[in-house]
């Protein structure tokens, strides 16, 4: 009768053994897939940081190229526009030369006429354009204003 209590006892210590042994690696088990979820979880947040990141620094070397050629194309602007500035500076020298040569002209014209004429007592002739009046100097008189015939 011992012996049968004590053959009981320790079937039923084998048998509470592989049911704690079968708990033990179910336990386990579930522990392994609750850590892999996690993994899982936080992974799927470190990896879109991760593609974010790659993204931010495509686009920041994007804006910086972008930002150079802008520079770039900004200088030649500026280049450009000063050459047009000092183009447009040319024209207006050449402008002022002009209208200084037909004021030339316009009293050289002068002179000739008045000497075709045989007015030979004036020996100075200056045009002005502020007044539009031709003033003669005289020899023999006092200095006159005079309008040329312009026609």
């Amino acid at each position: 009768m011992l012996s049968t209590i004590v053959k009981e006892h320790q079937n039923k210590q084998s048998s509470r053994k592989e049911k704690q042994e079968q708990k033990r690696k179910e336990a386990v088990q579930a522990a392994n897939n609750l850590t892999q979820a996690l993994v899982d979880h936080l992974n799927v947040g470190v990896a879109q940081a991760y593609l974010n990141q790659k993204k931010l620094d495509a686009e920041a070397k994007q804006l910086q190229v972008s930002a150079t050629n802008f520079a770039k194309q900004t200088q030649s602007w500026l280049l450009l526009v000063e050459s047009i500035s000092s183009a447009l500076k040319e024209i207006g020298d050449v402008e002022n030369w002009a209208r200084s040569i037909e004021g030339d002209m316009r009293t050289v014209a002068t002179a000739l006429e008045y000497s075709y004429k045989g007015y030979t007592q004036f020996i100075f002739l200056h045009y002005t354009f502020e007044d539009e009046k031709l003033i003669i100097f005289n020899l023999l008189t006092a200095t006159q204003d005079v309008r040329p015939n312009t026609s």
